[in-house]
C-alpha cells in the first residue's frame, strides 16, 4: 500500500509540474515542444517493442501490441498536427 500512495503522490505531482510548465510556455515555442512530445512517444514504441519482443505470456504480448498501436498513433498524429502547425507560417 505504501508504493501503491508513493507512486500516485509522484503521479500527481508530475501531472501539477507538467501542467504549470506548459502553461508558461509561449505560443511560438509550441511547434518545437509538439516535436519533443513525438520524439518521446517514439521512445514509448521502443519499449513497447522490448516488452512485447521478451513477453511471458499472451496477456503481456496482447498488451504489448496495443501499446505499440497506440504510441504509434500518437507519434503520426503529433506529426501531422505539427505539420499542419507549420505550414500555417509558410507565406502563400
Amino acid at each position: 500500500m505504501g508504493e501503491l500512495l508513493i507512486g500516485l503522490y509522484v503521479f500527481v505531482l508530475a501531472t501539477l509540474a507538467g501542467r504549470e510548465v506548459i502553461s508558461k510556455v509561449p505560443p511560438t515555442l509550441h511547434t518545437p515542444l509538439m516535436s519533443g512530445a513525438n520524439a518521446i512517444s517514439g521512445i514509448a514504441i521502443i519499449g513497447a517493442l522490448v516488452v512485447t519482443g521478451s513477453a511471458p505470456s499472451l496477456p503481456v504480448r496482447i498488451l504489448g501490441t496495443a501499446g505499440i498501436v497506440m504510441a504509434t498513433i500518437n507519434v503520426v498524429g503529433g506529426f501531422m498536427v505539427t505539420d499542419r502547425m507549420l505550414q500555417m507560417f509558410k507565406k502563400r
